[in-house]
């Protein structure tokens, strides 16, 4: 891992915990245990405020461009509420944006997914311009 650990930004780690919070009540027990692996890995997170964080880490609204074995693709991490798979855009709280969510360029995470665990290269970080609100569902 570049950081050591997972990088937030502090309203992103707030947001973030409050979409946890109301996300592990869902019935699906994948999206419950994406949930589980990111609290624990949120406990040696480094939070800071928004100049702080590198331009590399994966943030809301970033655009990842992630590979894995012959696959690559790139996508949007965002709350569930903008989540739209014809946009490329992939909620936080699912096995691959809770996957991605604080790591950075560079690294490579190995996730337990539906059909198994992967290791995924994060091979790009762009931010986008755009700020996040308080509507997560």
């Amino acid at each position: 891992m570049k950081y050591g650990s997972l990088i937030l930004e502090k309203k992103e780690y707030v947001l973030l915990k409050r979409i946890m919070n109301v996300s592990y009540h869902l019935d699906d027990p994948l999206v419950r245990k994406s949930i589980n692996n990111l609290n624990a890995e949120l406990q040696a997170a480094i939070i800071c405020d928004d100049p702080e964080v590198p331009e590399d880490v994966v943030r809301f609204n970033s655009k990842v461009i992630v590979a894995w074995e012959d696959w690559e693709q790139d996508f949007y991490v965002v709350s569930p509420a903008k989540s739209n798979l014809a946009e490329k855009r992939i909620s936080v709280m699912a096995p691959m944006g809770a996957a991605l969510i604080g790591y950075s360029t560079g690294d490579e995470v190995i996730w337990d997914f539906p059909n198994g665990s992967k290791s995924l290269l994060i091979k790009g970080v762009f931010q986008q311009q755009v700020s996040i609100d308080g509507n997560i569902l």
